[in-house]
């Protein structure tokens, strides 16, 4: 354990140098090249066997160790944003309008650097470890299940992956056992009605008048419908309609994200939605289309998992807070890996002490403490150690 953690603090600068490039030359989701290409590179050179194109544009490393045991795998995910960079930084993205704004580069550089260190320990090993490089992450249907789908988890017995997370403070890691991130859904409404002259109401149906009547409405489903005891998140934020300040508008568009721990929750709120969209337009006599598209399930931790990793954090110096968290209402569809094996997926604090806010992630100014990275490539080689070594 203790060589693990010298080799990652000799090797922190490189995984800093890694990060870096990765952020000056993002790429979209399903448009990555260079980036996977880049991954599959390092692993090579380093010594593990490496498969590419994993599920479309994934790359599988995996690290043999000299003794018979189980398989762990790490995830970790590489796609960029469509967002123009504001950051006045040396390594500030050189491609237009595309940015790392979520961590992933942070990300990937852990998981290289880990898996370079842990290849120097690989006589050590008893077991195998799979480092799952995967695209995607940020569009639907993401890169998760394809790569599962293509044998990305075959004979693994358990995964842990990590989120750098700016918000939280660096030296805290935040584990939740059950429904730690939601599933993000999104519905698409049109509200078909009469147009007419904005003088002459009463012979028009006014669709942005039922439009408005469907969003103030909206809430009530999560108040009245949903038990208070569940969470669940339903926001809209997008109402087009209209072309000219006095003509009542024949068609209004809305579209909005619902947001879910709980699939009882998700299934009903999703009827709800249309039952209510479907009871304002009869009132008016107005017709309606109703879309609603299913987003990634919602990740839920494994508890026996969740605990192991939650006390491994606590064995890591640098680490000065491990606690239980309020589940996120973003997605990630990390979900899918947890549905397959057990595993637990994690938050590692990256906002610098100095910081006295910290721009959200998908901000075009966010950043994170580079000094997390270390703290996650511990805590997860930490834990892929441990597991191997006390489940032979």
């Amino acid at each position: 354990m203790e060589k693990l953690l010298l080799l990652l603090d000799r090797y922190y600068e490189e995984m800093v140098s890694i990060r870096r490039y990765l952020h000056a030359n993002p790429e979209l989701s399903f448009q990555e090249v260079h980036t996977p290409q880049y991954i599959a590179n390092f692993h090579r050179e380093i010594g593990l066997e490496v498969r590419e194109g994993v599920g479309g544009r994934g790359v599988v490393a995996t690290l043999r160790g000299a003794k018979p045991g189980k398989t762990v795998a790490l995830r970790a995910d590489f796609d960029a944003l469509p967002i123009q960079e504001e950051n006045d930084i040396p390594y500030k993205s050189k491609v237009d309008g595309v940015m790392h704004a979520c961590g992933h580069d942070g990300h990937t550089a852990t998981l290289l650097i880990l898996a370079k260190a842990l290849y120097e320990m690989r006589e050590e090993i008893s077991g195998n470890i799979v480092f799952i490089h995967q695209f995607a992450e940020e569009v639907l249907p993401g890169g998760a299940k394809p790569m599962i789908e293509d044998g990305c988890l075959d004979g693994v017995d358990v995964i842990f992956g990590t989120h750098l997370w700016a918000p939280t403070p660096l030296g805290e890691i935040h584990v939740k056992s059950g429904a730690i991130m939601a599933a993000p859904d999104m519905f698409e409404v049109t509200i078909h009605g009469k147009g007419g002259h904005g003088a002459e109401p009463h012979n028009a149906i006014d669709s942005i008048v039922l439009g408005a009547q469907y969003v103030s409405q909206l809430q009530t489903i999560i108040s009245r419908r949903i038990s208070p005891l569940k969470q669940a998140v339903i926001t809209v934020g997008q109402f087009e309609a209209g072309k000219a300040y006095n003509i009542i508008s024949e068609k209004a568009t809305l579209k909005g994200t619902v947001r879910t721990l709980d699939e009882e929750v998700r299934n009903q709120i999703e009827k709800e939605l249309e039952s209510l969209l479907k009871a304002i337009c009869d009132g008016a006599n107005a017709t309606y289309e109703f879309k609603y598209t299913r987003g990634y399930p919602a990740v839920v931790n494994h508890p026996d998992e969740t605990a192991f990793l939650a006390d491994i954090a606590k064995a890591i110096s640098e680490v000065n807070q491990v606690k239980e968290c309020e589940p996120l209402m973003v997605g990630e569809d990390f979900a899918y890996y947890l549905q397959k094996v057990p595993g637990t997926f994690f938050i590692t604090g990256a906002k610098h002490p100095d910081w006295e806010t910290a721009y959200p992630h998908h901000h075009p100014k966010f950043n994170f403490d580079e000094r997390a990275m270390l703290i996650a490539a511990k805590t997860m080689g930490l834990a892929t150690l441990s597991y191997l070594e006390n489940r032979k």
